[in-house]
């Protein structure tokens, strides 16, 4: 089992259509067919979103992706059309609603690696490939990878994983045209962000995207470059040989697995509520991932 351990009702906004509850975000249309996308303070974990919400957590992912897509305006543009909060909405939608384009979305989470480690590392110990891809001998958990590598995956309902898919899958499911520009464009976000994070002192081992085409131009959708879809270690303690320190729930994971939460995450009951330190624990570092890429102070 897994999914949602309480599933909460969408709030109900005129002129909003629900369309979708999705693990963190809640998606809406509005009356001009352009979507409406609020950001919630949920956090999931091993595939479960859990019943205790982590404070400002929606707002930050909101505000650094609004951050990132200013970063990377040259290079791909972006979905978001307004940041202003439909009238009627409640007022904790504010700085966590984006109003954007309506696209024709791909069906393929967009993955790039800089670095090894989670499915990725499974994978090259088992084949030293990585997607299929054939990577050198002698890598370990946090190695730099000689360069970066697309690695897409399927994307997933709630309460189920992505899996990793072959290149050859994608051109397959997308054709060979925008498998290949999906891919570069995959792969110069990543470059640009990780030399952008490594200013700040912040490795970004891997990162998901995800596009959709207005007409036959490809836009960037959805979050992008926040602790919820990217690996951000940082930089003076990283050190290749063992799992990272990182910038997002670990402090949740690593609490669910210890023997004080009591639960079993190969189980069929959910998972409990986290105590408060870890929400802290965890808030803080949502915060600090945020004040270190962007330079500016959480208000």
């Amino acid at each position: 089992m897994s999914g949602f351990v309480e599933k909460p009702e969408p709030v109900q906004v005129p002129g909003l259509v629900h369309l979708h509850t999705g693990k963190v975000r809640d998606l809406y249309r509005n009356e001009a067919g352009d979507l409406v996308m609020v950001a919630s303070d949920r956090i999931s974990a091993y595939d479960w979103v859990l019943p205790t919400e982590i404070p400002d957590k929606g707002r930050v992912l909101t505000q650094l992706s609004l951050w990132w897509f200013d970063q990377l305006a040259d290079l791909v543009p972006h979905h978001v059309l307004s940041t202003e909060v439909p009238a009627g909405a409640p007022a904790e939608w504010a700085g966590r609603t984006t109003i954007c384009k309506n696209l024709e979305m791909v069906p393929v989470e967009c993955v790039a690696r800089g670095y090894l480690t989670g499915s990725g590392l499974a994978e090259y110990r088992e084949s030293r490939t990585v997607c299929g891809l054939a990577l050198p001998e002698g890598l370990v958990d946090g190695s730099e990878l000689p360069a970066p590598i697309f690695t897409p995956a399927t994307k997933a309902e709630v309460g189920e994983h992505d899996e990793n898919v072959a290149y050859e899958e994608v051109a397959r499911k997308v054709g060979a045209e925008v498998a290949a520009l999906l891919r570069q464009t995959t792969l110069a976000v990543y470059g640009r962000a990780r030399d952008v994070a490594r200013d700040r002192g912040i490795v970004l081992a891997d990162t998901k995207f995800e596009f959709g085409f207005e007409g036959d131009r490809l836009i960037i959708a959805d979050e992008v470059l926040t602790p919820d879809s990217s690996r951000f270690w940082p930089a003076d303690v990283w050190e290749p040989g063992h799992a990272q320190p990182s910038y997002d729930k670990q402090f949740v994971r690593d609490w669910l697995t210890s023997d004080a939460s009591g639960w079993d995450r190969h189980g069929e009951q959910p998972p409990p509520a986290l105590p408060q330190e870890i929400v802290d624990a965890t808030r803080a570092k949502y915060l600090e991932a945020y004040e270190r890429l962007t330079g500016l102070a959480w208000s």
